[in-house]
């Protein structure tokens, strides 16, 4: 198994060669498949996450989700990353103290958002930025690499600001964010215009749109990075739904192999 700092010094690299995509896994077993299937970085769901747990998102609690990010740390030999929410708490002091514990879990990235989780919906920017600039430190004092993504909220709250977004994006860029992220942009507009407003990579949602843009479509756009979110469980338990209602199991003919998810699941082991 490699090191952490190997594991660190892997997953800057590879935001430096171009567009790569980092799936989300929900649990050992799907980290364990995605590995064997050659991703070569992994990151957390806190929806798909939280929802394995039967509860809804952002209802799992740090201390659940650090000990998710250790039996995945544990379970496959590549850099992960982690979905930290807004860091766990409102006061600067909190994300920094999240970042901490995420790397002494086996992090080698995560991030932090801006929405609040009350009525206030999105912090304003220079309490935003303060939180991210926080993290950023506790980041940069870590013994190796951290990844630090800082992720504006307003199109997943109906806030669909484009100019206050890259206000925000670009605010937390100076404050130290090593990855840029607003989950929801949808059209090449949109993405192009972020990937040209800032100076470090840009994550973006993949999927989303009336025509989703394709990986390579993203790659030309500047993008550096596409994570999947929840897609992956969702899509899991949708086959699981509609599987379990199918009175005449025609699914079972199209199954994948257990042979060959075991094969992967070696693989994915390291």
């Amino acid at each position: 198994m490699k090191s952490q700092c190997e594991k660190a010094t892997d997953f800057a690299t590879l935001h430096e060669r171009g567009c790569f995509v980092i799936p989300n896994p929900w649990d050992r077993g799907s980290a364990r498949l995605l590995a064997g299937l050659g991703f070569r970085a992994l990151t957390t769901t806190s929806a798909g996450y939280a929802r394995s747990l039967g509860v809804s998102d952002y209802q799992a609690g740090r201390e659940h989700v650090l000990a998710h990010v250790r039996d995945l740390a544990t379970a496959i030999d590549l850099p992960l990353a982690a979905d930290l929410e807004n860091g766990f708490g409102h006061r600067p002091e909190d994300c920094a103290e999240t970042i901490r514990l995420g790397a002494e879990a086996g992090l080698v990235g995560g991030s932090i958002e801006d929405a609040t989780g009350d009525d206030r919906v999105i912090y304003d920017i220079a309490e935003a930025t303060d939180r991210i600039r926080a993290a950023a430190e506790a980041a940069k004092g870590l013994p190796h690499p951290f990844m630090l993504v800082a992720r504006c909220e307003n199109y997943l709250h109906g806030r669909a600001d484009l100019a206050d977004t890259i206000a925000r994006l670009q605010a937390y860029q100076a404050a130290g964010a090593d990855v840029l992220y607003a989950p929801g942009l949808s059209t090449a507009d949109e993405i192009g215009e972020v990937c040209r407003s800032v100076d470090v990579p840009v994550n973006v949602l993949g999927g989303l749109g009336a025509k989703p843009l394709s990986v390579c479509e993203l790659a030309d756009l500047g993008v550096r990075r596409v994570s999947l979110g929840s897609w992956l469980h969702s899509a899991a338990m949708t086959a699981f739904v509609n599987a379990a209602q199918d009175e005449s199991f025609g699914y079972v003919a199209d199954l994948i192999g257990g042979r060959q998810m075991d094969q992967w699941l070696k693989e994915g082991a390291g």
